[in-house]
Protein backbone atom coordinates (compact mmCIF):
# COMPACT_ATOMS: atom_id res chain seq x y z
CA UNK A 1 0.00 0.00 0.00
CA UNK A 2 0.90 3.78 -0.68
CA UNK A 3 1.36 5.45 2.51
CA UNK A 4 0.26 8.81 1.52
CA UNK A 5 1.21 12.22 3.52
CA UNK A 6 -1.08 14.60 1.55
CA UNK A 7 -3.10 15.49 -0.67
CA UNK A 8 -5.29 18.00 -2.52
CA UNK A 9 -7.32 18.86 -5.62
CA UNK A 10 -5.13 20.68 -8.67
CA UNK A 11 -7.36 22.78 -11.22
CA UNK A 12 -6.99 24.29 -13.83
CA UNK A 13 -9.62 27.12 -14.38
CA UNK A 14 -9.14 29.10 -18.06
CA UNK A 15 -9.08 31.97 -15.84
CA UNK A 16 -7.90 31.97 -12.63
CA UNK A 17 -8.43 35.63 -11.68
CA UNK A 18 -11.61 34.62 -11.83
CA UNK A 19 -11.57 31.35 -10.81
CA UNK A 20 -9.48 32.84 -7.37
CA UNK A 21 -12.50 35.10 -7.24
CA UNK A 22 -15.00 32.28 -7.06
CA UNK A 23 -13.47 30.18 -4.38
CA UNK A 24 -11.72 32.72 -2.34
CA UNK A 25 -14.35 35.69 -2.55
CA UNK A 26 -17.58 33.73 -3.52
CA UNK A 27 -16.91 30.74 -1.42
CA UNK A 28 -15.05 32.43 0.91
CA UNK A 29 -12.32 29.75 1.34
CA UNK A 30 -9.59 30.09 3.47
CA UNK A 31 -6.07 30.53 1.79
CA UNK A 32 -3.20 27.82 2.82
CA UNK A 33 -0.44 28.95 0.79
CA UNK A 34 0.39 30.70 -2.33
CA UNK A 35 3.27 30.23 -4.96
CA UNK A 36 4.57 32.10 -7.88
CA UNK A 37 3.76 35.54 -9.40
CA UNK A 38 1.82 36.60 -12.40
CA UNK A 39 -2.09 35.93 -13.29
CA UNK A 40 -1.10 32.09 -13.34
CA UNK A 41 0.19 32.22 -9.77
CA UNK A 42 -0.93 29.63 -7.33
CA UNK A 43 -3.32 29.54 -4.54
CA UNK A 44 -4.26 26.62 -2.03
CA UNK A 45 -7.45 26.88 -0.58
CA UNK A 46 -8.32 24.76 2.20
CA UNK A 47 -11.01 22.76 2.02
CA UNK A 48 -12.41 21.08 4.90
CA UNK A 49 -10.02 18.29 5.17
CA UNK A 50 -8.69 18.59 2.28
CA UNK A 51 -7.03 21.18 0.07
CA UNK A 52 -8.02 22.60 -3.25
CA UNK A 53 -5.25 24.14 -5.72
CA UNK A 54 -6.24 26.67 -8.21
CA UNK A 55 -3.03 27.35 -10.44
CA UNK A 56 -2.00 27.59 -14.02
CA UNK A 57 -4.03 27.80 -17.31
CA UNK A 58 -6.02 25.86 -19.29
CA UNK A 59 -7.36 25.89 -22.49
CA UNK A 60 -11.00 24.25 -22.07
CA UNK A 61 -12.36 23.70 -19.10
CA UNK A 62 -12.13 20.85 -16.70
CA UNK A 63 -13.64 17.29 -17.87
CA UNK A 64 -17.21 17.35 -17.39
CA UNK A 65 -17.20 14.51 -15.07
CA UNK A 66 -15.71 16.43 -12.64
CA UNK A 67 -17.48 17.25 -9.07
CA UNK A 68 -16.60 18.41 -5.95
CA UNK A 69 -18.58 17.76 -2.53
CA UNK A 70 -18.25 20.45 0.30
CA UNK A 71 -20.17 19.57 3.67
CA UNK A 72 -21.16 22.13 5.34
CA UNK A 73 -23.58 22.72 9.19
CA UNK A 74 -26.18 24.56 7.82
CA UNK A 75 -27.18 24.18 3.56
CA UNK A 76 -29.65 26.71 3.75
CA UNK A 77 -27.75 29.15 5.58
CA UNK A 78 -24.99 28.62 3.01
CA UNK A 79 -27.40 28.73 0.21
CA UNK A 80 -28.87 32.08 1.17
CA UNK A 81 -24.73 33.62 1.63
CA UNK A 82 -23.78 31.98 -1.62
CA UNK A 83 -26.96 33.40 -3.36
CA UNK A 84 -26.07 36.95 -2.12
CA UNK A 85 -22.43 36.48 -3.14
CA UNK A 86 -23.43 35.75 -7.01
CA UNK A 87 -22.69 32.25 -6.92
CA UNK A 88 -24.61 30.35 -10.03
CA UNK A 89 -27.07 28.13 -7.87
CA UNK A 90 -27.74 24.99 -9.91
CA UNK A 91 -30.04 23.79 -7.51
CA UNK A 92 -30.86 25.21 -3.89
CA UNK A 93 -31.11 22.77 -1.19
CA UNK A 94 -33.38 19.76 -1.58
CA UNK A 95 -33.44 16.60 0.67
CA UNK A 96 -32.31 14.32 -1.31
CA UNK A 97 -34.01 10.40 -0.87
CA UNK A 98 -30.78 9.24 0.41
CA UNK A 99 -31.11 11.41 3.46
CA UNK A 100 -28.87 14.07 2.80
CA UNK A 101 -29.45 18.25 2.15
CA UNK A 102 -27.92 18.92 -1.26
CA UNK A 103 -27.56 22.26 -3.19
CA UNK A 104 -25.64 22.07 -6.72
CA UNK A 105 -23.73 25.21 -7.81
CA UNK A 106 -21.22 26.07 -10.34
CA UNK A 107 -17.75 27.65 -10.72
CA UNK A 108 -16.99 29.85 -13.60
CA UNK A 109 -16.01 27.01 -15.57
CA UNK A 110 -19.10 25.16 -15.09
CA UNK A 111 -17.35 22.72 -12.56
CA UNK A 112 -20.67 21.59 -10.84
CA UNK A 113 -19.83 21.54 -6.73
CA UNK A 114 -22.42 19.50 -4.35
CA UNK A 115 -22.92 21.66 -0.84
CA UNK A 116 -24.50 18.89 1.59
CA UNK A 117 -25.84 18.76 5.00
CA UNK A 118 -25.36 15.68 6.49
CA UNK A 119 -28.67 16.19 9.03
CA UNK A 120 -28.80 15.19 12.50
CA UNK A 121 -30.38 11.86 12.22
CA UNK A 122 -28.46 10.39 9.24
CA UNK A 123 -26.49 7.14 9.59
CA UNK A 124 -23.43 9.04 8.35
CA UNK A 125 -23.65 10.49 11.97
CA UNK A 126 -23.23 7.79 13.67
CA UNK A 127 -20.71 5.16 13.94
CA UNK A 128 -21.76 1.26 14.80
Amino acid sequence: MVHVLGSRILLRPTDPERSRAFYGETLGLAVYREFGTGPDRGTVYFLGGGFLEVSGRADAPPASGLRLWLQVADVRAAYEELHSRGAEVLRPPLREPWGLVEMWIADPDGVRIAVVEVPEDHPLRRRP
